[in-house]
């Protein structure tokens, strides 16, 4: 099973299902943290400079507060260190005061005026300072505190680069740390509840497909209420049907072979029997000269069956010899192969053909079709019980429906039962007493459906009832326009 596993999963690809799983896991969980993350230095990297320029308030009013406006140089130094600065500048109204300034700062590279709110370009400023923000100087601009219009203050970036870059690496290491415990975990769970499963699935079906006939391969539902389960109770329900029409089917196998050898011996027999009988139709007593026709065509028809279930089992069945035949004689002959043509019959045999209806179809066929569901009716008044004349009746037939004949064969026995109607035309399947082979009305009605016609069980009627329709040959109008024009 191990092998058979790593066989399946080495057709998907070098990566199985697990593997799959685990890196689009860990992918989608770091795409996630760097949603997270960008807009965190953004942010970052605003409340720095906010806090510098609440800084900047505090020292322009200590410096703004001075006698005179005058401060001593070291004191705004000092100042000025404390919010990290170069210079410090107020403007009230009309005029620009310069508070404080340590060296005179060399050009200004950028500007930042806090006064207008953030929007999308404060994440590609933060990535700009942390590329390129290394010693160079930033004007930063904001509301000025009390009466002043704005203050502004000249700052190196490079502090405020340092502080990013660590928190950016504090960030993704915490980002890291969440995305492989966070990808752990909805591996573990998928693996437990999804992989897994579908994996035992895949190995079920490689293991099932190299030996189905094996009964212990096949999946054993888990009860799962979701899809999986679903899944495992139709390929169980899959899987044992196809068991179980593989074992049907090697019994056919079996079976085939044997009918084939008992056929062929048996039509040597009846051959044998035929060339007695023959001998027959020299005797001049008049009983035996009214029965050997009949004992004759029954022993031709009994060779032509057998001759036909060799050639079935060779997948050599020979089409339908259609003629125009008279159904009554067909019924007839169906009665008296029944043996319900003589007085002492147990069963009722009664017939209801249009005088002088003919069919287009192959009489022995026929035959067999009407013996074969007489039969059937007979076999279900004798499991009965005792076949009494008067309440078990067969009842057979037939009219002409346009370019259509409709026969009916009815009798008045049990019916089916339902089992026996959801399988009615299988061989092996609808048969209605114990020990049947089910296979009388598979053999009818593959008959029928040779001659292009339908049989079908008629419903709401007692006992049982078959209505079986046999449409004419259709005319070959330049056929027949051929052959009067010979004539």
């Amino acid at each position: 099973m191990t092998n058979q596993t790593t066989n399946a999963e080495a057709t998907t690809g070098r990566l199985g299902l697990s593997g799959k799983l685990l890196a689009l896991t860990a992918l989608f969980v770091m795409v996630s943290e760097i949603m997270i993350f960008v807009p965190s230095v953004a942010n970052f990297r605003l409340n720095y400079i906010d806090d510098e320029m609440n800084r900047a308030r505090t020292a322009a009013l200590a410096l703004d507060a001075a006698p005179d406006g005058m401060v001593a140089e070291p004191l705004a130094r000092k100042l000025l260190a404390s919010i990290g600065a170069r210079a410090l500048v107020l403007k009230s109204g009309e005029a620009r005061r310069l508070l404080a300034v340590a060296d005179m700062p060399p050009e200004v590279a950028i500007t930042i005026d806090r006064r207008e709110p953030a929007g999308v370009s404060a994440i590609l400023d933060a990535f700009d300072v942390m590329l390129n923000g290394k010693k160079r100087l930033a004007r930063v601009v904001a509301e000025a505190p009390e009466q002043g219009d704005f203050i502004e203050i000249v700052v190196d970036e490079t502090a405020l680069r340092n502080a990013m870059l660590g928190f950016a690496r504090n960030v993704l290491l915490v980002a890291l740390v969440i995305s492989l415990v966070t990808a752990a975990l909805v591996y573990l769970a998928l693996d437990l509840m999804i992989v897994r499963p579908v994996r035992r699935l895949t190995a079920t079906m490689v293991g099932f497909a190299e030996a189905p006939e094996d009964a212990s391969r096949i999946v054993v539902a888990s009860g799962r209420a979701d899809e999986i389960g679903v899944a495992e109770s139709e390929l169980e329900r899959m899987q044992s049907e196809i068991h179980g029409q593989l074992q049907q089917k090697s019994r056919l196998a079996a079976l085939g072979l044997a009918v084939s050898k008992i056929n062929h011996d048996l039509r040597n027999l009846l051959a044998a029997a035929q060339l007695m009988s023959d001998r027959l139709g020299t005797v001049s007593d008049p009983t035996v000269q009214k029965l050997a026709p009949k004992l004759i065509a029954t022993l031709d028809r009994a060779i032509s069956f057998c001759q036909s279930t060799l050639s079935y089992g060779a997948a050599q069945e020979t089409p339908p010899a259609r003629r125009m035949a008279s159904l009554a004689d067909i019924v007839e002959d169906t009665r008296t192969a029944l043996g319900l043509a003589t007085e002492e019959a147990q069963i009722g045999f009664t017939t209801a053909v249009e005088r002088g209806l003919l069919i287009d179809a192959d009489p022995d066929h026929i035959f067999r079709i009407l013996l074969n569901l007489g039969r059937n009716a007979t076999q279900a008044f004798e499991n009965r019980g005792t076949p009494d004349p008067a309440r078990d009746q067969i009842r057979i037939s037939g009219r002409r429906e346009g370019a259509v004949v409709v026969i009916e064969v009815s009798d008045t026995g049990p019916g089916l039962p339902p089992k026996a109607r959801e399988h009615l035309f299988e061989p092996f399947q609808g048969s209605t007493r114990p020990g049947g082979s089910g296979l009388g009305l598979a053999i009818a009605a593959e008959l029928v459906r040779a001659h292009g016609g339908s049989i079908a069980l008629v419903e709401g009627t007692m006992g049982a009832t078959f209505r079986i329709t046999i449409p004419d040959r259709p005319i070959d109008l330049q056929a027949r326009a051929r052959e009067r024009a010979r004539a």
